[in-house]
């Protein structure tokens, strides 16, 4: 690296302000399943695109998905709406950024306002040669966005001791055993 320590902080580090992103659709009857409501996977489509865009604009970068975690559904989303995605990089690591997505719905003819869901997706950077690539550091310009941050620590350790407790279980080798954990549940085993 070259340049005076001060430079490279500002080179190195980008704010969240930088990289928000809003992505807003009409939702047509196209979209719709056979209940009339909105597919959860257009949603899930157009949250996958809002991530891609704020963290590219923050890497610098081309991002693909790591993984999608608490994609929560509140409301449904019905057809004629407005769907206004909104999107921030709320943590960054060495090589990706952890995206919240904010996702309303609005009746055009009521102006009724919901919010319908809510989601964080983790995002690698990658090079030219789809290496792995080491994106800027965030710089936190508010109290809410040093929340955010905070949070996002807490989940990504969370999701580590999940992943370690999970890899913990084991099935008992006793039949015996395996029922007494299976009692209360709706399932049976055959033969």
């Amino acid at each position: 690296m070259t340049g005076t320590p001060a430079q490279q902080d500002t080179e190195d580090y980008k704010p969240v302000s930088f990289s928000q992103t809003v992505l807003t659709e009409l939702m047509i009857p196209a979209y719709a399943n056979f209940g009339g409501k909105i597919h959860g996977g257009i949603l899930l489509s157009l949250m996958d695109k809002i991530a891609y865009v704020c963290a590219a604009k923050h890497a610098g970068n081309y991002c693909v998905t790591a993984s999608i975690d608490t994609v929560n559904f509140l409301a449904p989303v019905e057809v004629g709406e407005l769907v206004s995605l909104m999107a921030s990089i709320n943590y960054v690591g060495n090589t990706s950024v952890v995206v919240g997505i904010r996702v309303i719905s609005e009746n055009v003819k009521t102006n009724q306002v919901k919010h319908t869901n809510t989601c964080y997706f983790t995002m690698v950077a990658k090079d030219d040669f789809n290496n792995p690539v080491q994106v800027p550091g965030l710089i936190l310009e508010n109290r809410e966005q040093l929340r955010r941050f905070i949070e996002a620590k807490s989940r990504k350790e969370i999701r580590g001791n999940y992943r370690k407790e999970l890899e913990a279980v084991n099935i008992p080798e006793k039949d015996e055993q395996c029922m007494h954990l299976l009692a209360g549940e709706r399932c049976r085993i055959s033969g």
